[in-house]
């Protein structure tokens, strides 16, 4: 397919749809089962097609936010630091379907070549159209391969027709610059040097009504701050380290990342419940950082 960049779309009027398409929708936080009243009503959310199967409480909440922008994630940040195989592909339709979702994550490979989520993308994305979805794109590569992960940014902005979404990813990226363990100021700041890397397929998305979504948070909430030079790109963010941190008696604070000690690292069990109002407390604490965060510098 041939394609244009931004600068060269004359016309006004498609100008001004492509950013009605792109401006920031909302702030998806994640949180346990038990603690999904957290998290009600918001304009949208991200679900996991492992814990949809797993747990009936967990999909029916979901399936009553009908009223909201809805992305099946296909947990694969679960599944890969758990050493775990990825969810299968054959059964995502079926979850989706279950929540009534809008948007699936189709099929995503970390640290595997980007070819692997690329041919699994042009496989499932014409069947996940067909049943009526939105496709979701999340781009991973090589560990230490940034150009091989940029080569899958390049086929996402080159196949509109098949990615509706784009994902940029807590695991892609930092993989891709070999940062994803040990220095955590590097992890850090991964994502922000990548946008500026991939700026061009940025203007693509964009002009071509390709929406763009952060998945996850790594060492702080104020990774959000400084995603401002790249507010009109981004469309949703998740992630869970607002209620996490909270339930587990961390509160953001007023270091540069807004987390002095990096991400919480134990991963989030979500079939825990937390009987203390103090903890609860924090964890609404921290939605309301993040959120008052997108709101000065995404919105």
């Amino acid at each position: 397919m041939d394609y244009k960049t931004y600068k060269q779309f004359e016309d006004e009027e498609q100008r001004a749809k492509a950013k009605r398409t792109m401006d920031f929708k909302g702030f998806c936080h994640i949180a346990p089962t038990q603690h999904l009243d957290l998290v009600k009503d918001r304009p949208v959310h991200l679900t996991l097609a492992h814990l949809i199967e797993q747990d009936d409480k967990y999909s029916e909440f979901y399936y009553d936010q009908k009223e909201s922008t809805i992305i099946m994630d296909n947990s694969a940040f679960e599944m890969y630091k758990q050493g775990r195989p990825m969810y299968p592909s054959d059964r995502l339709i079926e979850m989706g379907e279950q929540i009534v979702a809008d948007y699936i994550v189709m099929s995503d490979y970390p640290g595997e070549h980007s070819s692997k989520t690329i041919e699994a993308a042009e496989q499932l994305a014409p069947v996940f159209k067909e049943a009526n979805f939105g496709t979701f794109f999340v781009p991973q590569s090589r560990i230490g391969d940034l150009n091989d992960l940029i080569k899958a940014y390049r086929w996402a902005a080159l196949n509109p027709q098949l990615v509706d979404y784009v994902g940029v990813s807590i695991l892609g990226v930092p993989n891709a610059y070999s940062v994803e363990k040990g220095d955590r100021m590097q992890r850090f700041n991964a994502r922000l040097h990548f946008m500026y890397l991939i700026s061009e397929y940025l203007e693509m998305f964009r002009v071509q009504g390709q929406k763009v979504h952060f998945l996850g948070m790594v060492d702080g909430p104020n990774e959000v701050m400084f995603m401002h030079p790249f507010k009109k790109y981004i469309t949703t963010w998740d992630s869970s380290a607002a209620v996490w941190a909270g339930l587990n008696g961390i509160q953001f604070d007023t270091s540069p990342t807004g987390l002095i000690n990096g991400k919480f690292e134990v991963e989030v069990d979500f079939d825990t419940y937390i009987d203390d109002s103090n903890k609860i407390g924090l964890a609404k604490d921290n939605m309301a950082y993040i959120d008052d965060l997108c709101e000065r510098y995404l919105k």
